[in-house]
C-alpha cells in the first residue's frame, strides 16, 4: 500500500512537473550545485568557466560568469553555510575560491595534478580535492594551504565527508567504499559495495543514509550507523553517474546515460516518477529547500542548464 507521502508526491509530479532551459555555457556542463540557502545555482563547464544563476520565483536569472581557469571546470561546490562562496576544481592543476559579492576569484590554490573532484567539509574549515593521479589534498579553507595529502593505490572516483565531519569517504574503481577517520585519515573500513566500478556517493540531509552509484547500473542505499546496505534501486540500464537526495531526505534522484532521471521514495525504493531527458545526465542536484533540481541539457548544443520542478 502506497504511503501518503508517496501518493501526494506522485500527484505533485503529475500536476506540476515541468522543465525550462537556460543558456549557461558554450560547451558541456560538468557540475551543478545549489548554494546552502537555495538562492543561487552554480554550474561548471568544459568551456573553462563557471556560471551563477539567481533563482527568482520560478525562473533562473544569470548573475555572472566566472573566468580564470585554464582548463575544464570539472566539479564545483558551495561553502556549507556561507551562501556567497563556492569553489571550483579544474584540470589546470588549481582550485579557485569565488565570492559572488565581488564576482572575483578570492584565492587560487595550486595543486599537483589535474583536478577532477572536490568537496567542502560540513564545518566549512577544509576543502578536499582529488586529481587524476588518485591523490586527495586537504586544504585549509582560511589559509588556503595544504593540511594533508594522501596518495591512493586505487582509482578514486568521488570523495565526501559524512554529515558529522568525523569520517571521510571515497568510492573506487574496485567497487569499494573506503572509509577513513577524520582528521586522522586512518582506515576504518573498506566495504565491497558493488561488483564493478563504484562511481558516486551522496549523503542524505538527515544523516540517516548515504547512497552509492555504480557501473553495474545499480544504486545502493546504506544505513549510516550500521554501514549495511538496506536496499538497491535497479531501474537504470547504464552506469549510475549522479545521485542527489531531496531536501527532506525522502526522495533520491539517480541518473545515467539513460534518457531519464529516476526519482525513488527512499524508505520503500518504489519509483515515484521518471523525468524524461533528451540526453544523458551526468550531474543532478536537488534544491536544498524545495522539490526542484537542475540537470545539464544537451539538446542540439551542450550549452544549457535545465531546471525541472515537480512541485511549487
Amino acid at each position: 500500500m502506497a504511503s501518503q507521502y508517496f501518493t501526494s508526491m506522485q500527484e505533485s509530479f503529475r500536476n506540476n512537473c515541468k522543465s525550462r532551459e537556460f543558456p549557461a555555457h558554450s560547451a558541456k556542463v560538468h557540475s551543478v550545485a545549489w548554494s546552502c540557502d537555495g538562492r543561487r545555482l552554480a554550474s561548471g563547464s568544459f568551456d573553462k568557466t563557471a556560471s551563477v544563476f539567481v533563482l527568482e520565483k520560478d525562473r533562473l536569472v544569470k548573475e555572472n560568469n566566472y573566468r580564470g581557469h585554464g582548463d575544464s571546470v570539472d566539479q564545483l561546490c558551495w561553502h556549507p553555510t556561507n551562501p556567497d562562496l563556492f569553489v571550483t576544481a579544474s584540470g589546470d592543476k588549481t582550485i579557485r575560491i569565488w565570492d559572488v559579492r565581488t564576482t572575483k576569484c578570492i584565492a587560487t590554490v595550486n595543486t599537483k595534478g589535474e583536478n577532477i573532484n572536490i568537496c567542502w567539509s560540513p564545518d566549512g574549515q577544509t576543502i578536499a580535492v582529488g586529481n587524476k593521479d588518485d591523490v586527495v589534498t586537504f586544504i585549509d579553507a582560511k589559509t588556503h594551504r595544504s593540511k594533508a595529502e594522501e596518495q591512493f593505490k586505487f582509482e578514486v572516483n568521488e570523495i565526501s565527508w559524512n554529515n558529522d565531519n568525523d569520517m571521510f569517504f571515497l568510492t573506487n574503481g574496485n567497487g569499494c567504499i573506503i572509509i577513513l577517520s577524520y582528521p586522522e585519515l586512518k582506515p576504518i573500513q573498506s566495504i565491497n559495495a558493488h561488483p564493478s566500478n563504484c562511481i558516486c556517493i551522496k549523503f542524505d540531509p538527515t544523516g540517516k543514509y548515504f547512497a552509492t552509484g555504480s557501473a553495474d547500473a545499480l544504486v545502493s542505499l546504506w544505513d549510516m550507523d550500521e554501514l549495511v546496505c538496506v536496499r538497491c534501486f535497479s531501474r537504470l540500464d547504464w552506469p549510475a553517474r549522479t545521485l542527489s537526495f531531496s531536501h527532506d531526505g525522502k526522495m533520491l534522484a539517480s541518473a545515467s546515460e539513460d534518457h531519464f532521471i529516476d526519482i525513488a521514495e527512499v524508505e520503500t525504493g518504489e519509483k515515484l516518477w521518471e523525468v524524461q531527458c533528451d540526453s544523458p545526465t551526468f550531474t543532478v542536484a536537488w534544491h536544498p529547500k524545495r522539490p526542484c533540481w537542475p540537470t545539464p541539457a544537451t539538446r542540439r548544443r551542450a550549452n544549457t542548464t535545465a531546471t525541472a520542478r515537480p512541485a511549487p
